[in-house]
């Protein structure tokens, strides 16, 4: 090869300059070596798919932890445009709100209008985040904790998150954060809150809760979207019979809402999408 196409390759990606270079190697070769061009030609593929998937679950971190920090200072506008058209949203035991102009009016009708003002406190970190992408790259799920040190105290969420790409970027499919534990400025030792109140404050949402719990010192353990990634084995926890209806039992109405926004119960292979 010429010193000239080798500064020409260059200024490709390394997968790129590998493949010119297998095709400037193959061009001159005999029909015996130019057999073996169909497996070189397969570890590129392979590796370019393993690359993609890598970056893909490095840009679905990214959206999850981007979400923390607009929270952290109000930016709910910023925030909203995190969520595809038809996202769901459901934060402690408050329900479910369907679209992203519903997640919008969610936040700037509970917290205030976009933007902090001075004597507020919202830090929203967050920690151990375990990213799936599905086979065919569509689809992603997350799994991460958040420490929230508020005005109004301390919170426990624990995410178990869905992502959908459209047009090749990532987007919040379903955004679900129940709480682990919720307490005031007196600590969880002193004084833990079985619920995080969601009755007490607007909006409404538009579905009641996906299910319902008690945080600390009771304890709820969310659904897995993985199973054990040693053994293979899902862990199902026992959901026994929570949740709620969006309309009496039976009802058409009722078993509609049934998978809207709903958690996965960590029967799928890791990386596989959710079982209907």
């Amino acid at each position: 090869m010429s010193l000239q196409a080798t500064r020409t390759l260059s200024f490709f990606s390394p997968v790129a300059c590998t493949t010119l270079a297998v095709s400037a190697l193959l061009a001159g070769a005999t029909p015996a070596q130019a057999a073996g061009a169909t497996s070189a030609s397969e570890r590129l593929d392979a590796l370019d798919a393993r690359i993609t998937r890598l970056e893909d679950m490095n840009q679905v971190e990214r959206i999850q932890r981007a979400y923390g920090y607009f929270v952290d200072k109000g930016q709910w506008t910023q925030l909203s445009k995190l969520f595809a058209d038809d996202a769901t949203l459901e934060i402690g035991g408050k329900g479910l709100f369907v679209g992203k102009k519903r997640v919008l009016e969610y936040m700037q009708v509970a917290f205030g209008p976009d933007g902090t003002a001075e004597g507020r406190l919202a830090n929203h970190m967050q920690f151990e985040p375990i990213v799936d992408i599905s086979a065919d790259g569509k689809k992603a799920w997350v799994r991460s904790r958040a420490f929230v040190m508020s005005t109004g105290g301390w919170g426990l969420p624990l995410y178990e998150d869905e992502f959908v790409k459209e047009n090749g970027t990532w987007k919040f499919k379903r955004e679900s954060g129940p709480f682990t534990m919720y307490t005031s400025w007196d600590g969880w030792g002193k004084n833990a809150l079985n619920n995080t109140w969601p009755d007490k404050f607007d909006p409404a949402p538009d579905l009641p809760p996906s299910t319902v719990y008690l945080t600390y010192p009771a304890y709820y353990i969310v659904p897995f979207h993985y199973p054990n990634p040693v053994t293979g084995k899902p862990f199902i926890p026992d959901r026994g019979g929570v949740g709620a209806y969006a309309a009496p039992p039976g009802t058409k109405t009722q078993q509609d809402s049934l998978p809207v926004g709903q958690l996965v119960d960590g029967t799928q292979p890791i990386g596989e999408p959710p079982k209907e």
